[in-house]
């Protein structure tokens, strides 16, 4: 595509938000067909991921200064509103004049000159009415602040956010554009000021780490090959995965096509490691798509043991071949779902069955930005009983004194501990081994969140 034919980072963000309804379909889909438009990738997903993230928090300020409520804005305009308001209280290193005159701009070439004198008046004075785009969380006045970092937010001339005191659950849910149910729900496990990390790292730029595939490379060597393209990159303090920091497509950099390493959150990988599963295991992954875990067992037991993946969602299994076949892994045995009894009557019971369940992502609302929209207590009710079920299907394919490993990138207990422990009570020749909840964090090496419960059958 020709240079004068490429379209701004703004101009693809509002096709894609547009186009985007984040209760039934994914930016990120929308997104990667239009990538290809602009030579502003980087900035482009920012603009689109930093604004879903923060719609909530974007629409209280434009109902409350603009006097006008968002279902009264045209879409089209409003996501250009969206665009620009996230950028005046999230990106204080742009200068304002140029955020409004850009957006302004877009408006005229979509919507005509009458509409951006609308753009341009409501932008304009929520501008005027910010006092300070980047100031120190420690010294600003919380009803007046949206919080941007764990330091740092974007103080207005009054006050428009509920009383962080005596209405908690509804000051985090408006500050940080998630569903209130759902911080109240933190607060009554985990308490105020750790609900507060989670909300923020729910709402971070999440990094992108990649597990080097030990079949083929070490970790050190991957760094150095990767640093040697120009990729700034680290390895995290265990030496098993690799912080990328320079932003890049995933299938351009050194080694992947070579099955050298795969994409994993740091958070996610544990489970595999606190299994520690052994050469000529016999492993059933039974959630395996589309087969990050599943590769990871064969890579830590030297694609020596006997694994056996499947999924229900027979489309998705496609996934867990092509990976095998990337990483050039030949342990893994991909079967049907409908086929699994028959296969684990030939092979099983089995030493160990990894069960990653479906479950309600609430550790990876960073990542998976549109779940914000569609989570629902009704929703996880029913999650939690499907839960239950494939937990009852493994414990009748383990073998006595195997073990199930059960995670999920949930931090909620009722699909966890809780569900894990009344598992136990009914049935008995089961022992909770260890279990780990782990928290999303935006410090350090930031992460996911995510939970792993270790189980093993008793003998005979």
């Amino acid at each position: 595509m020709a240079d004068q034919t490429l379209k701004s980072a703004r101009a693809i963000a509002i096709e894609v938000l547009n186009r985007c309804d984040p209760k039934s379909n994914h930016a990120g889909s929308i997104l990667e067909t239009l990538l290809s438009e602009t030579s502003q990738r980087q900035r482009a997903t920012d603009l689109v991921f930093g604004t879903l993230r923060n719609r909530g928090a974007i629409d209280t300020v434009i109902s409350t200064f603009s006097g006008r409520p968002v279902d009264r804005i045209q879409r089209r305009l409003l996501n250009i509103l969206r665009i620009g308001v996230y950028e005046l209280l999230y990106s204080p290193a742009t200068e304002a004049y140029a955020i409004v005159s850009e957006a302004v701009e877009s408006t005229k070439a979509i919507a005509g000159q009458k509409q951006s004198g609308f753009v341009n008046a409501v932008l304009r004075q929520i501008s005027r009415r910010v006092s300070n785009r980047k100031t120190p969380l420690t010294r600003a006045n919380a009803e007046r602040t949206l919080p941007q970092t764990p330091s740092s937010g974007c103080e207005f001339d009054t006050g428009f956010l509920p009383d962080r005191e005596t209405c908690p659950a509804e000051y985090l849910s408006i500050a940080f554009s998630l569903p209130e149910w759902l911080v109240a729900d933190w607060l009554a496990e985990f308490g105020e000021e750790s609900t507060r990390q989670i909300c923020f790292a729910s709402n971070r730029r999440p990094t992108i780490y990649i597990r080097p595939n030990r079949l083929k490379t070490t970790t050190s060597t991957l760094v150095e090959k990767l640093q040697q393209a120009g990729i700034d990159s680290e390895a995290d303090g265990n030496g098993l995965m690799i912080r990328i920091r320079s932003p890049r497509e995933l299938a351009q950099l050194p080694g992947f096509a070579e099955g050298e390493f795969t994409v994993q959150d740091i958070t996610a990988s544990c489970a595999v490691t606190r299994l520690d599963p052994q050469p000529r295991w016999t492993i059933l992954d039974l959630c395996a798509a589309p087969g990050t875990k599943t590769t990871q067992l064969a890579e830590v037991t030297g694609d020596s043991a006997t694994i056996i993946a499947t999924d229900i969602d027979g489309r998705r299994l496609e996934l867990v071949k092509e990976n095998i076949t990337r990483l050039g892994i030949e342990s893994v045995r991909v079967v049907p779902y409908q086929n699994l009894q028959g296969t684990a009557a030939e092979i099983g019971p089995f030493d160990t069955v990894l069960l990653d369940v479906p479950c309600s992502n609430t550790g990876v609302l960073a990542r998976r930005v549109e779940l914000r929209y569609r989570i629902s207590a009704e929703a996880l009710r029913r999650l939690v009983k499907i839960q239950a079920e494939l937990l009852g299907a493994a414990a009748e394919m383990v073998k006595p004194g195997g073990k199930i490993c059960y995670s999920t990138c949930s931090i909620q207990k009722v699909e966890n501990a809780g569900l894990v422990g009344d598992f136990v009570k009914e049935n008995r020749i089961f022992e909770l081994e260890s279990e780990a909840l782990t928290l999303p964090s935006v410090e350090g090496f930031d992460c996911d969140g995510g939970y792993t419960a270790i189980l093993i059958r008793a003998q005979d």
